[in-house]
């Protein structure tokens, strides 16, 4: 329903940029970061699953709508043990909200700046 995407189950700490572009948009949260690529697509990443209910505990934003990012830059730190003692899912949606397609380039285990999909026009 919100478009095309992926998942990624975080092992580590920190969150950071598939794409190089700016930081659209920031939840108070900390739960999620909109994004805009160079190419003005919007892609939109949810960390864990219902993890809005955290009310921000767990989560350090690093970045603030506005900011130029490059693809491995950290967008969002967090504290993993604090999500999942919590009950939640660190398997995070990436979703390209304008609407275009997503082809996965790699499958597996990725490290921040690998290529691991790509987006079609």
């Amino acid at each position: 329903m919100m478009g095309d995407g992926y998942a990624i189950d975080i092992t580590g700490n920190t969150i950071c940029s598939p794409v190089n572009g700016e930081v659209a948009m920031t939840f108070p949260t900390g739960h999620a970061v909109g994004l805009k690529d160079t190419k003005g697509r919007e892609i939109l990443i949810h960390i864990g699953m219902d993890t809005v209910e955290l009310e921000g505990k767990g989560f350090s934003v690093q970045v603030k709508p506005g900011d130029k990012v490059k693809a491995g830059d950290v967008l969002v730190k967090i504290d993993p043990e604090t999500i999942r003692k919590a009950g939640k899912s660190l398997v995070s949606p990436i979703i390209v909200t304008s609407g275009q397609k997503v082809v996965l380039e790699k499958d597996g285990s990725v490290k921040p700046g690998d290529k691991a999909a790509r987006i079609e026009d």
